[in-house]
């Protein structure tokens, strides 16, 4: 029998392959780490700008943001009118009470005249000759309708208003504010030296001095006869920054008197209208 065929032989088992060991840490070759990149390399503030900008702005905070922005202008708007100077922030305690008492005036006037318009209408409406009612109303009006149209003289109270203008510095437009003033604080009939001013009265400045009104030239000493009721009239003329402290920077003198009977004699013409006609006819 042969060795390899002897009973030890047989149950003899083959060694596995060697595995080779692992190298000892020593031994590692060392690997480079891997590289940052991205937000892991930035720094705290890097990293919050490029949070805040650009800005991400949805459609919500957007109209909020409308919102609030017009909320801001109104009230700056606001605040800005209240703070604008006023002609009357620097007048003296007197002069706003008798501004007050003006436009009481003026309101007591104006409710005079529709209790007047209203007992006219009631005594056409109650009157058992309403013929003769009518005429008697219809002469009345026409009196004062032509006393507010120049064609008749007029009297009655009022004021005198004077200005002598040496320097020759007043101008049409500060003699036609004087008007506006007058007619706003209840005046009725004026005459300016020998010209009756009416509705249609036009003023403007003459060559070589002086003012033309309805193209007549007058001169100075320019001299107002003004009907009405002189407690309104002549207040209207003095309030802070009125007629008479204008006329007054211009070095004019000007002098207002009251009297009680005061006659506007200048006459207009009548004249017919062109165009204009009854809607009645």
């Amino acid at each position: 029998m042969s060795a390899e065929e002897k009973p030890e032989h047989r149950h003899r088992k083959e060694l596995p392959a060697e595995v080779p060991s692992e190298p000892k840490a020593s031994e590692t070759p060392e690997t480079p780490a891997p590289p940052v990149s991205g937000a892991q390399g930035l720094t705290g503030r890097q990293r919050l700008a490029k949070g805040l900008w650009p800005p991400r702005v949805t459609r919500p905070q957007l109209i909020v943001a409308l919102l609030l922005f017009v909320l801001g202008l109104g009230l700056a708007i606001q605040v800005r009118s209240n703070n604008d100077s006023s002609a009357l922030r620097g007048a003296r305690q007197e002069d706003l009470v008798r501004i007050l008492d003006e436009l009481d005036d003026r309101t007591q006037r104006l409710e005079e005249e529709k209790r007047s318009l209203e007992e006219q209408r009631t005594g056409l409406e109650n009157s058992s000759d309403q013929a003769e009612e009518a005429r008697k109303q219809t002469v009345e009006r026409e009196e004062q309708l032509g006393i507010l149209a120049g064609t008749v003289a007029a009297q009655g109270p009022g004021i005198t208003l004077a200005i002598e203008d040496k320097k020759g510095a007043i101008e049409a437009d500060m003699l036609l504010d004087a008007i506006q003033e007058l007619r706003a604080a209840g005046a009725e009939a004026i005459q300016i030296n020998d010209v009756r001013v009416v509705a249609s009265t036009h003023l403007s400045d003459a060559d070589g001095g002086g003012v033309r009104v309805d193209g007549r030239k007058v001169d100075e000493p320019y001299l107002f006869k003004v009907i009405g009721k002189p407690q309104d009239l002549e207040p209207a003329l003095n309030i802070p920054g009125g007629v008479v402290q204008t006329l007054e920077k211009e070095q004019a003198t000007v002098t207002v008197t009251r009297s009680e009977k005061i006659v506007v004699s200048a006459l207009r013409p009548a004249k017919r209208p062109d165009y204009a006609r009854s809607s009645s006819q």
